[in-house]
Order: C-alpha cells, then structure tokens, then sequence
C-alpha cells in the first residue's frame, strides 16, 4: 500500500507544507487527496471515492456512504525546482454534522486548499469553511473541480467565489476546453500554454495559446500584475515604467499576498488527471511554511487581537503572564492535541500538532491545560488509518502518539519545567437529541464505555442519563451524525441498540427581571440550618450565557459562603422550572442577605441559592427557546414554489432566492422540531433533483401555543 518513507528527508522547516483540503460535500476533496497520494508516489493505483476504494475514506460508514466522516491524516513529499517539500495533508468532511472535524483541524494547520464543484460555484458548506478557516488565520488556495463535467463553468465559479467569499480571488490559470472537451491550460503568470500529453491525460505537454483565448488570457494576465503590483511600491513603479513583471517576481509577490490574506489563487480542472500536478506546484509554491503561521493572541488589556507570524503565543498556566516561543525545533516542546481517536489496535491515539521543540518516544510530557503528566509510549505517523513507527518528532510534524490517557482535544502538552497553554478550541453545542439502549441487558456495559470513547473522539457527541427516566440520552450535530455513531456503535463494538425517535434541544430563558427574597430556616435536635438571600434575577443577551455578580457590602453574608450561592445557582440552571431543559443567558445580583453565626454553612447557603433562583424563575416571565436551523436548498427552477411553501408550512422564514442557471438557492430559517425526515420530503417534492443543507443558526422564543404543545409531551 504505502511506500515505507524516510520522513526526516526534509529537515527545513522552510520545505514544509501542513495542509488541509476543505469544501462542500461531494465537491471532490478525497478524490484530490487520492490524486495527490498518487502522483508523489504514496500509493500506487487511485481508489476512486464512488467505488468504496479510497484511502483516506477508510471507515466502512464512509465507503458505503462515499462522503467523508472523520479526518485523516497522511505525508507526502512533492519536489518543485529540484527542492524536496514535505507536504502533511488532512482530508477533511463537507457535511455540516461534521463541522467539528474542520474546525479542529484547520485550527492546527498552516494553509489550505479549497475545492469548488465547477456546476455550483460557491455552495453553503463552502461559504461555512471558508467563514473558519478566516476565523484561524489560513492563507488558500482556490481550485475549482470538476470543470470536465456538463455544466462546469471556470468563469461563473470564479464570478461566484469573488461574489459571495472575497474579492481578493484571482485567477492565476485559465482552462482550455469546457466541459468533455476540457484538455489543457493556460497558466496566467508565466502565459504559457499546456494540454494533456496522452489520452491518459496524467501529464501536460506545453503548447501555443491557441488563437481563439489569446485576447481573453492576455487581459486576465494584464489583471493579475495590476493585482500583484499593487501591494507593493516597488513593483508598482516597475509595472508604470515597463509595463511587465518578471515571473520570478510574480510569484514572490503572490506568495507574500497569499501569506497576507490578501489574495486568494484561483486555479481548476479535473482533479482525476494531472490538473493535481499543477495544484501540487501551487501548495508548495503559495502556501506558508511553519515560519509563516500567523498565531494571534487577545490581549484582554488592551482589547487588541495581536498578531505573530512563525511564533506560537500563549500564557504561563502557573503566572498567566503571556508566552512568545519561537517556530523551531531548538525551543522547548509545545503542541496541541486536536483529536482523540480510539484504535482497535493501539487503543486511545491523540493527534498532535507539534509547535515547537522536539520529542522521543518514551519521553514524559506535560498536559498543561489539566496539570497531569504524561508519557508518550509510541509516536507514530498516519496514512488514513495505516501507521508507521518512528523515533521523534520535531516542530512543524502532525503526529499521532500513544499512551496518554488524560489528554483530550483542546489540550496543550508541552515540557513540564517549561510549560505553555495555548488557546484551546471551541465546538459548538450539540442540537439534536435521541434515547437509546441496548436490545440485552448484557450489553448495558459495554454501551456505556462505547459511548464514553466516542465522547472522547467527538466533542460535539454527548451522553447523558436522563435522571427521569433513566433512558441514555445522545445527542449531536444532525440527525446523519447520531445516525453514524448508532452504526459505529453495531460495528465496531458489537452492541445492538433501540432509537427513539429524534429529540430537540430545547433551552429556557426569562424575559423579566425580578428581586427575590429566600430563607432557608431548619431547627431540629442538634444545630439547625440557616440562609437568607436576596437575588435579582433578569436577562441576558442572547448567547452571554450565565452571570453571577456578588453586591454584598458590609459582611452581611460571610466571603467564604458566596461561592455557594452561586454553585447552587448553577445546580438549578441545569434543570429549568418550565420542562426541565437547561437554562441560558441569565444575570444573577446577589444584592442583600443574612446568616447565623452557628447554623450557617457553605451547604445551608448552596441550598437557599438554588431555592432562591427557581423561585425568582417562577415569577421572571420564563419562556422556552427552541433552536433555529439555516436550510439552504439548491432546486431546479419548476419546484422552488414547492420547497418554499414547505419550508413555510414549517414555520419557516425565507430569507433568499438567488437564481443559479436553472437552479434556485433558497435560504430560509426554520426551527429544528419541524425538520425532521425533510430529506425525504424534499427528494419526493422534487423527484430527487434538489439537495438541501442544514446547520445551527441561533435559538429563538418558542410560541406561546407552540410551547404549551413541547411541555405536554414532556409531562
């Protein structure tokens, strides 16, 4: 399968690419991977995505589905200009269930490589990536896919992509040929010509600009040197004097805009064939090295976001004072754990961006962010789900290690007499809830540390009990997602289990703001209790979340008994006072209160501050929040008067209609409890020809009748 590689062929950080292909489903991203896997000599025949047979989608989940689950990981080494790069590529997912797999992977990467469908243009995951990838600071390329497909269109996808993501996107090749007849090239900064060598187009022969693109070329070049001489003065007063650039100059300038964010290299074709070789040439050739990461650090005195580039930031964990550490593989180890995988081989895996510093295996390491130490038995480097063993890793590495059992995604590891916390990363609240449990009482168990190992590898995958009930309650980011881990659960652990039907993610609020006043006052044989209280309880803006603000003057409750009326508060926030769903975007004052010198104790006022606030609940105007889904659906033109009655009768809120050839985009906003099974509604209105996407938006107020309904079915 793999050919057994010498990773330590390239020792220049300079020479190393870490990367992540990110895009809509199905827009091609593992089949560019495979490409690329094959081209610089990883494998050597390509698995195609529709046949079950590629690499880097090795869950049977995913064969079977052809998308994309988790993210796979791999090394690769491409050679431009007789230089040697190592390229560490992760393939990541495109539906939106899996949107944590993106973010946590483009929070440890350095560039990326965006793909577009060359029939669609820009498609709702695309605008959803590339709204993450801005939020981490990565530097892409653009490559527009499929363009050998009827209906692929450089131009509109390009039109699109300048629209609706940035209009810093410049095309730096230019296609020959549309559609099946698509057979070549024109690449715009050195304005030569190349078609496919054979007809097993995995090689390009260069070629005359043929007569018939020559004036439509000419003056996308002339575009591209006034984009890239704009940002410098230099070149701006060459470009005034003689009218051209060089091309060595052209491709130091993009590089350096391409760095800065300021332009996006738009390239395309067809991924399958050797259109990969030239996207290859652009990874190395346009996207940063370790040394040209920009890391930002909020400064919380200043209210700046600061910016480094080829230095990690972060904080002391025992000072909080700030770090700076060189990108090197000199400076003490730092890295951040950014996914937990279970293997059924090695067992528990954790993937790690390595920062800066070296490390050996059988080393000990340090969890700052949990202030445990541990060893590293085995590092080892991933192909998908192959591995191989090797003996260190240094800064600038993505690799996987064996043998740490408290670290989880988000933590940093680092040296323990030098440690560092970087910032961790944030995923969002899952939205979608079932009840399980297993078909025999034997497999009760064996759920129970399934379910626990999937949490570890998916912190948007929760498992509770329900304290009612007593039912397994699991919950995610749509229903594909539970619907994955329901399958993972039958095949990889043997354990049969019953769903109920899908659940929503109800939350409760107060609109009104309220004083309170509570007592708590117990006497019996011995000492008594005693607390007394007085909160204000009000609202919140929506997604502050929770404030506990202590206004005592006076002593007139003790400094050491504060602390429990706010833990007491939080205890009631987990189960409001409507259906039992937790409670969000509260303020709580603690404005007055009184204690006894003999009765009064941390317990007595925990118990008078989770009475006080579900009384002041009770009284505060509560209501029930449901969540908001954003529902993008792509339809031919004759059944959008359908899909937008639909989405209507669903309570449903349109937003959009934006006219895409035949098709229409529509966008609307509709709440979670009436989107179930709208898969299947869409495909039967539609006779399969529509495709929707779905993703969290916000959560808003339930209708008082709608509400009434939601807490009958809870009681």
């Amino acid at each position: 399968m793999a050919n057994k590689v010498d990773y330590n062929s390239v020792k220049d950080l300079q020479h190393y690419r870490n990367i992540g292909i990110i895009a809509h489903v199905d827009a091609g991203k593992t089949t560019t991977t495979e490409r690329i896997l094959y081209y610089t000599g990883k494998k050597h025949t390509i698995g195609e995505v529709h046949e079950g047979a590629s690499e880097m989608d090795f869950m049977d989940q995913e064969k079977e589905r052809g998308i994309t689950i988790q993210s796979a990981a791999t090394t690769c080494f491409w050679s431009l200009n007789d230089v040697l790069y190592r390229i560490n590529i992760i393939d990541t997912p495109g539906h939106v269930d899996f949107t944590a797999e993106v973010e946590r992977s483009l929070r440890v990467l350095d560039g990326a490589c965006v793909i577009f469908d060359g029939k669609m243009g820009v498609e709702p995951q695309s605008s959803k990536v590339w709204g993450q990838a801005d939020k981490y600071n990565v530097p892409r390329l653009c490559f527009i896919n499929k363009l050998n497909l009827v209906g692929g269109d450089f131009e509109m996808s390009l039109k699109s992509i300048k629209d609706e993501l940035s209009e810093n996107a410049v095309a730096i090749t230019y296609p020959l040929g549309i559609e099946h007849d698509l057979h070549g090239y024109v690449d715009l900064v050195t304005m030569q010509a190349y078609t496919y060598a054979d007809d097993t187009k995995q090689d390009f022969k260069e070629i005359d600009i043929p007569a018939e693109v020559k004036d439509k070329v000419t003056k996308m070049h002339e575009e591209l040197v006034e984009k890239i001489a704009e940002a410098d003065d230099v070149l701006m007063e060459k470009y005034l004097n003689d009218g051209v650039l060089e091309v060595e100059e052209m491709y130091t300038a993009l590089r350096i805009l391409t760095l800065a964010r300021k332009v996006f290299p738009v390239t395309g074709g067809d991924s399958r064939m050797a259109d990969t070789k030239v996207l290859l040439n652009n990874i190395v050739r346009y996207l940063p090295s370790p040394y040209q990461k920009v890391y930002t650090y909020e400064n919380t005195e200043t209210e700046t976001l600061e910016e480094y580039t080829g230095q990690i930031v972060g904080t002391d964990p025992n000072t909080n004072e700030k770090l700076i550490w060189d990108v090197s593989p000199d400076a003490n180890f730092a890295g951040l754990v950014f996914k937990i995988a279970v293997d059924p081989h090695v067992g528990q895996i954790a993937f790690v961006r390595v920062y800066s510093g070296s490390l050996e295996a059988g080393s000990f390491i340090y969890n700052s962010s949990r202030g445990k130490r541990e060893r590293v038995g085995r590092l080892l480097m991933m192909h998908a789900n192959d591995r191989e063993d090797i003996s260190k890793v240094s800064a600038g590495d993505i690799v996987a290690m064996v043998g740490l059992k408290d670290s989880y995604t988000g933590n940093t590891v680092c040296s323990e007499n030098n440690p560092i916390l970087v910032e961790s990363i944030d995923f969002p609240d899952p939205v979608v809830s079932l009840a399980i449990e297993p078909k025999t009482k034997s497999d009760q168990e064996k759920m129970g540390e399934a379910l626990r190992k999937l949490m570890q590898e998916d912190p948007t995958f929760r498992a509770e009990s329900d304290q009612d009930t007593g039912q397994t309650i699991v919950s995610g980011m749509g229903e594909l997602h539970l619907d994955i881990k329901v399958d993972i659960m039958r095949r990889t652990y043997g354990i049969d289990v019953i769903t109920g039907a899908p659940q929503v993610a109800y939350k409760e609020t107060v609109e009104g703001e309220i004083e309170h006043h509570e007592v708590l006052k117990k006497q019996t044989g011995g000492s008594g209790q005693f607390a007394d209280v007085t909160i204000v309880l009000s609202p919140q803006p929506q997604g502050e979340g929770y404030v506990f603000e202590n206004e005592i003057k006076g002593g007139a409750i003790p400094m050491e008994f504060i602390p429990s009326v706010d833990k007491g508060i939080q205890e009631s926030l987990k189960s409001g006072i409507l259906g039992g769903y937790p409670v969000v975007d509260v303020k709580v004052r603690l404005t007055d209160g009184s204690y006894h010198e003999v009765d009064s104790n941390t317990d007595t006022f925990r118990i008078v501050g989770s009475k006080a606030f579900k009384e002041a609940m009770r009284r505060a105007k509560p209501i029930l929040l449901e969540p908001i889904m954003k529902v993008v659906v792509s339809t031919p033109d004759e059944f959008a008067g359908d899909v937008t009655g639909a989405l209507s009768s669903k309570r449903g809120v349109i937003k959009g209609m934006n006219p895409r050839g035949k098709m229409q985009e529509i966008t609307a906003y509709v709440p979670l409890s009436n989107m179930f099974g709208w898969i299947n509604d869409l495909r039967s209105m539609t006779k399969g020809k529509a495709n929707s996407v779905m993703e969290f938006g916000h959560y808003a107020k339930v209708p008082e009748n709608i509400t009434n309904e939601v807490l009958g079915i809870k009681q």
